[in-house]
């Protein structure tokens, strides 16, 4: 039960912190342009594999992780510092106009937490996208499916994936999310249709 409120309480603070920051917006913004970016990347390694006729699973899923790790240090680290920087210019801007330190306030503990936030947010979202593009390949690894059922499906997903996140911008939006979905979906079939075009040259 302590245990419950303790989390209840951590929760409650995040939001706060989120609340004043004014953090979940520009959170939305990194979490959909970097899963975006997560899924069209797997989507040209995939592609791109399937064009040289690549059939061992591991040459795909330590190319794809490794673009995941360079993808999640990459937004890890970049948000963070990003944003660090420009919450503490904020944090000195409102020192100033109000003539007194904020060090132990709950200003300093938001402003201290979103660098965070927006640091998780932003490297992960690729690495999660990334990941649901290459769960194929996972399962091709244990020889529980064929290669180009692997590829078939790595496909399908990484597509519904990239609706998923227009649907999602839609809304966000207010608009409609199905069009939305379609733009995103759109720009992943030209990717492939692009690299397959290359691939035949």
């Amino acid at each position: 039960m302590a245990l419950i409120k303790r989390l209840r309480a951590i929760i409650k603070r995040i939001r706060l912190y989120i609340q004043i920051t004014e953090m979940g917006p520009i959170a939305r913004r990194y979490f959909v342009k970097n899963g975006f970016d997560g899924s069209m990347t797997m989507l040209g390694i995939i592609v791109g594999a399937w064009v040289v006729n690549v059939t061992q699973p591991e040459i795909i899923v330590t190319s794809g992780l490794g673009a995941c790790l360079a993808m999640g240090i990459s937004g890890l680290s970049g948000a963070y510092m990003t944003e660090r920087a420009e919450r503490k210019r904020n944090l000195k801007d409102l020192e100033c106009a109000m003539v007194t330190k904020l060090n132990d306030s709950v200003i300093s503990d938001a402003t201290r937490f979103v660098s965070f936030y927006a640091a998780v947010v932003d490297g992960g979202s690729p690495i999660i996208t990334a990941l649901i593009s290459l769960s194929p390949f996972f399962l091709l690894l244990h020889g529980l499916i064929e290669v180009q059922t692997a590829y078939t499906a790595s496909l399908v997903v990484t597509l519904v994936t990239l609706f998923m996140l227009g649907i999602y911008l839609g809304k966000i939006a207010k608009e409609n999310a199905l069009l939305y979905g379609i733009q995103t979906l759109v720009a992943g079939v030209a990717t492939i249709l692009i690299a397959l075009l290359l691939g035949a040259v």
